[in-house]
């Protein structure tokens, strides 16, 4: 597998960075992970607009998926090439009816759907493309969920947003790459069911034992190098912090 981090920063746009967005890449086939504000026009720094196979919404939260609505735009009004076959969208209960009310003016409650095949996402294991997937439901204040994906022998573990949770630990047990959410620091913020901070992020990577782990949605007020060191301080893999445009063979 392959993975890009498309965008990274957490609750609005940095400088440097787009909202969570990740690419995921195996024989062939693209799976995107989230796609917050920005994430769109950095996606096609990796590939087409009309690449993708599959995209996967961890939660509705606008840092995590508010750039549909301008993906909607580019598959339901393009000309050249005629209108896209739907892409399956796999998002929690709500999803297309959580797009069409932020885009606002759709031609109609159902034109989303045209361009979008959506599926709920629910507990459990499932397959997109070659992937096989295990979501679990994770700590966050809306419905929102953890992934793990596994290909060839190989597992990545996305957090998506989330507090200290159980479920989480599980999904990155012995995972090769664990993408682990670190919005919160350390000693600042302490709200239950919410973010981890850095040193929960590396607790959790330590106990699930996974091999490595890459820190990401670091709001552009938190200062990533203190949750990066909060991180080391109690995990004792490879541990770096995510950046747009970086890939990794997993």
């Amino acid at each position: 597998m392959k993975l890009t981090v498309v965008g990274c920063s957490g609750s609005f746009p940095s400088a440097e960075s787009a909202c969570s967005s990740y690419l995921v890449e195996a024989d062939g086939f693209r799976l995107l992970l989230d796609m917050g504000n920005g994430a769109l026009g950095e996606l096609q720094r990796h590939c087409g607009l009309y690449d993708l196979d599959a995209i996967f919404l961890s939660h509705l939260h606008a840092d995590h998926c508010i750039d549909m609505c301008a993906y909607f735009v580019a598959r339901y009004y393009r000309h050249e090439g005629g209108r896209c076959d739907p892409i399956p969208v796999y998002g929690p209960e709500g999803t297309e009816q959580r797009l069409t009310t932020a885009y606002a003016d759709t031609p109609s409650a159902s034109s989303m759907s045209e361009v979008f095949d959506f599926h709920t996402v629910k507990p459990g294991t499932f397959e997109i493309g070659p992937f096989t997937v295990h979501t679990e439901r994770v700590a966050h204040p809306v419905e929102a969920y953890g992934i793990r994906i596994e290909h060839g022998g190989r597992t990545l573990t996305y957090s998506g947003d989330t507090g200290i949770s159980d479920a989480l630990e599980e999904l990155a047990r012995d995972a090769d790459l664990f993408l682990c959410e670190a919005a919160f620091t350390h000693g600042k913020e302490d709200i239950p069911d919410l973010h981890l901070n850095g040193r929960e992020a590396g607790q959790t990577a330590a106990r699930a034992g996974a091999r490595r782990l890459v820190l990401t949605h670091i709001p552009p007020w938190t200062d990533p190098q203190v949750n990066l060191a909060d991180a080391r301080a109690v995990y004792e893999g490879p541990v770096e912090l995510a950046a747009p445009r970086v890939s990794y063979e997993i």
